[in-house]
C-alpha cells in the first residue's frame, strides 16, 4: 500500500530521479535511510518501472511528430498481438496505445520529415494486412508533455 510519504517520494522522483537519497529526504521530509528503503521497495514491487532519461526528439533530428489512429480489419487476438509486436519493433513509434472508440490503436510516431513518415506508412502500415485504415495528424505544437503520473 502506498502512503503519503511514498507519494511525496514518487512525485519528487518523477521530477528528478537523479536526486541523492539525502536530497530526496530533504524534499519529502524524511531520513535518507527511510527514502532508500522506500525507493528500493517501490522498485522491487514494480511501482517504479524504470529510471530513464527523456531525450528531445528534435535533438536527434526527429523533428516531425505524427499522431496516427489505426483501425484494424479483424480483432482476433492473434492478429491484435501481431500488430502490437510490430509496433513495439517499429523504431519510429515512440508510444502505442490500444484504445476504445472508432480506432483500435493510437500511435505517436517520431521521424525526421514527411518523407520518413511516408516510408513508415509504406513499410509498417500498408504492408500489414490487418490494418483496415489509418488517420494521420501532424503535430504542430506540443502544448503539454507530462511523462509522469502526478501523485
Amino acid at each position: 500500500m502506498i502512503d503519503d510519504l511514498d507519494r511525496r517520494i514518487l512525485g519528487a522522483l518523477q521530477k528528478n530521479n537523479r536526486l541523492s537519497f539525502s536530497e530526496l529526504a530533504d524534499l519529502v521530509g524524511s531520513s535518507a535511510a527511510s527514502c532508500m528503503r522506500r525507493v528500493n521497495k517501490l522498485r522491487t514491487e514494480g511501482v517504479v518501472t524504470a529510471d530513464i532519461s527523456l531525450v528531445d526528439p528534435k535533438a536527434l533530428g526527429k523533428s516531425l511528430a505524427v499522431v496516427v489512429a489505426v483501425e484494424l480489419d479483424r480483432e482476433r487476438l492473434d492478429l491484435v498481438d501481431d500488430f502490437k509486436r510490430a509496433m513495439r519493433a517499429a523504431k519510429e513509434v515512440t508510444q502505442c496505445y490500444m484504445i476504445t472508440g472508432d480506432a483500435d490503436f493510437v500511435l505517436i510516431v517520431a521521424v525526421e520529415d514527411v518523407e520518413a513518415f511516408d516510408v513508415f506508412v509504406k513499410t509498417k502500415l500498408y504492408t500489414n494486412p490487418n490494418v483496415r485504415k489509418f488517420k494521420s495528424m501532424i503535430v504542430l505544437d506540443r502544448v503539454k508533455f507530462e511523462p509522469r503520473v502526478l501523485v
